[in-house]
């Protein structure tokens, strides 16, 4: 009985049951998505991007729009990026042709959008936008309009 528990208890976790009040927060692994998607949610900011997930966007002011991410390290774990496998499916309202994707250091891909590679906060869990317009790691963390124009 007791091993039945642990064997059930382990697999509610692993299945994503998590800890019944414990805050969804991505983590480096969990947002790299093998189906990632774009979508637009309204805020108080505007409708802005949202993966497929629930969870909001950001741009970083100190990345150059076209080229690669300058956020690593501990930049990365407060704000882990937005990885992908495959391509990007956009949904109601994003710009199919705004969506791409740049090689990181690893070598893995990390999503873009309107040449802005984006991320999310670690300490924010679906539908939440709490950091738009925060200053950390040398820039500003910015959600991001379905033209692709970051919200200042």
């Amino acid at each position: 009985m007791k091993r039945l528990l642990i064997l059930l208890t382990a697999t509610s976790l692993l299945a994503g049951g998590g800890v019944s009040g414990a805050a969804s927060v991505p983590s480096a692994r969990s947002v790299e998505d093998a189906a990632p998607a774009l979508k637009l949610r309204s805020t108080r900011y505007g409708r802005v991007l949202f993966d497929g997930r629930d969870r909001v966007l950001y741009a970083f002011t100190r990345d150059r729009r076209g080229a690669r991410s300058t956020c690593y390290g501990g930049c990365a774990r407060a704000w882990p990026v937005y990885f992908s496998r495959g391509a990007v499916a956009p949904m109601r309202g994003v710009r199919r042709s705004l969506i791409g994707r740049v090689r990181r250091r690893d070598g893995r891909f990390q999503v873009t959008y309107n040449g802005w590679p984006l991320y999310f906060y670690a300490h924010e869990g679906p539908r939440e936008v709490r950091c738009q317009g925060v200053d950390e790691f040398g820039g500003l963390w910015l959600v991001v309009r379905a033209d692709g124009r970051l919200v200042r």
